[in-house]
């Protein structure tokens, strides 16, 4: 903006209402909501037989808007809508935190888009609908790590949720219905106590940005300090719903068998991811002051997710009619769990700055990396089952002995998933990124919540190890699956989850570059 536009901006809108945009700052989560207006219209007008174009023209998209990152990436903190006076506090901040994120968000929905093109051709969902849901989902996922006030941070999250119910619903065989319900209700049932909350804190704090809400809840008078508490504890609801964390993860199973695979998986990673960083951001800044109270709740959460989640996956066993599908749901809820673990320390370290350029050790850059292995694994994994399940379409876990003798690719990209998620060689990225998160718990002086974890990964290993087992086990007689070529966007799915993995276990520094932004 030149000194005489200003000038006349000045002039012309003396109250400061008047934004200048950072279009390069917000480009990634406008191209995905560009493209999925763009989809819906192009459904519209195309002839039947080239609808099967808006699913490449999706994935291209969301490339797209991947790439969109690496400006912003190269350059410091960038912040639009801002406050024109008082403490001038953005709406939207793009720092590595919100890039890494978005990262996240944007790189899960293109894996998802990849393994979705043939499902949604085998399945005759409609595709119009479909993609323009997908792409709305991600555009809400890739908005909320930027958001920086309670407002922005509830309609991304309702962007994200919204169009998710019905990529559940899509499914056709009746499971989809039942699924999208339970999931539904569950959602709004959090999001009205998360309102609540956030209506306790607006009048706590008197301010919806976060880090004028902490500045306000440090010097708010004693008598609000309980409905301050109280705001607090409802706001984190949403999130934790999202995250999955107990006792918001009864839906989790039953959501996952209904929807469609490739929605399964991109629940698994990208919900997970729009929860986990607005939990992030609404602790570290928001309820900075009262960092050992929602510390101490959230080490507790922890626990008990990891928990039940690794107790409930231990139970699905392989000689049995259980789904690898429903297996995978509670083994992300335990993975859920462990996400957990450096926001918890975060409170205790009285770690306040919720970007990982804040330092490589910090807990919220340990999350970070965290997820961000989780998310290229389980993929990764949800591509294999969605390969089985072509000829196999319960995908139950019996369905799985002998993989090896029938698709040896698929086989061993499953079992080094399997061992990336267990943390054991040569699946290093899952060893290193399990280690990140149990130091960030014993520098916080979190030693209970170590020992917990260090069970459940001992819990965890009986059923990543026996699954991995069976795929290299005889295969039964009657086993009816073909060495048929896969289609070409699962296949492409599974090499780039299967080479992204591989990179990372040679190299898992570049985990942290990533994270700390040094990469670029």
């Amino acid at each position: 903006m030149t000194p005489h536009s200003a000038a006349q901006l000045a002039v012309a809108d003396p109250g400061g209402l008047i934004q200048h945009i950072d279009w390069g700052a917000i480009a990634p989560p406008l191209i995905a909501a560009v493209a999925a207006i763009l989809v819906l219209l192009a459904d519209l007008f195309l002839p039947a037989g080239r609808k099967k174009a808006l699913g490449w023209v999706t994935a291209a998209a969301l490339a797209l808007a991947v790439v969109a990152l690496i400006p912003p990436a190269t350059h410091p903190t960038r912040a639009t809508f801002c406050l024109r006076g008082g403490s001038g506090a953005c709406s939207y901040v793009a720092d590595h935190f919100t890039l890494v994120f978005q990262l996240l968000a944007l790189g899960g929905a293109l894996i998802a888009a990849l393994l979705s093109i043939h499902t949604v051709d085998e399945e005759e969902l409609p595709r119009g609908e479909y993609w323009f849901l997908l792409l709305s989902s991600a555009a809400g996922a890739a908005l909320l790590p930027a958001a920086r006030d309670l407002a922005t941070l509830i309609i991304a999250l309702e962007v994200a949720s919204l169009p998710a119910f019905a990529l559940v619903a899509l499914r056709r065989d009746g499971r989809g219905a039942e699924a999208a319900l339970k999931f539904f209700l569950s959602s709004v049932t959090a999001t009205a106590v998360m309102l609540l909350g956030v209506s306790f804190v607006y009048a706590a704090s008197g301010s919806l940005h976060l880090a004028d809400i902490a500045e306000g809840l440090a010097h708010a008078p004693g008598r609000l300090k309980p409905l301050a508490e109280a705001g607090a504890a409802l706001t984190l609801v949403g999130f934790a719903f999202k995250l999955a964390a107990v006792p918001f993860h009864f839906w989790v199973p039953d959501t996952y068998i209904g929807a469609p695979l490739p929605v399964a998986g991109y629940l698994s990673v990208v919900g997970k991811a729009a929860g986990l960083s607005g939990l992030a951001l609404v602790t570290t800044i928001a309820f900075r002051p009262y960092g050992h109270t929602w510390g101490l709740a959230l080490a507790v959460l922890a626990a008990l997710t990891m928990t039940a989640g690794n107790v409930a996956a231990l139970r699905q066993r392989p000689g049995t009619r259980h789904s690898a599908v429903r297996l995978l749901a509670w083994s992300s809820v335990g993975q859920a769990g462990y996400l957990l673990v450096p926001i918890a320390a975060a409170g205790y370290a009285g770690n306040g700055n919720p970007s990982p350029a804040s330092g490589q050790g910090g807990p919220i850059g340990a999350t970070v990396a965290y997820a961000l292995i989780y998310g290229v694994v389980n993929l990764g994994a949800f591509g294999v089952v969605a390969a089985v399940a072509r000829t196999q379409p319960s995908a139950r876990l019996s369905d799985f002995r002998g993989l090896f003798a029938r698709r040896r690719g698929a086989a061993l990209a499953l079992a080094f998933f399997l061992l990336c998620l267990a943390g054991l060689p040569p699946g290093v990225i899952g060893l290193f990124g399990k280690v990140v998160v149990f130091r960030a718990a014993v520098d916080a002086g979190l030693g209970w919540l170590a020992v917990v974890m260090a069970v459940n990964v001992v819990i965890a290993l009986s059923y990543y190890l026996t699954w991995t087992a069976r795929l290299f086990a005889p295969a039964p007689a009657a086993a009816s699956e073909t060495s048929g070529r896969l289609p070409a966007a699962l296949s492409a799915t599974l090499g780039l989850t299967a080479g992204v993995a591989v990179v990372l276990s040679v190299a898992p520094q570049l985990v942290l570059q990533v994270v700390s932004g040094t990469l670029f």
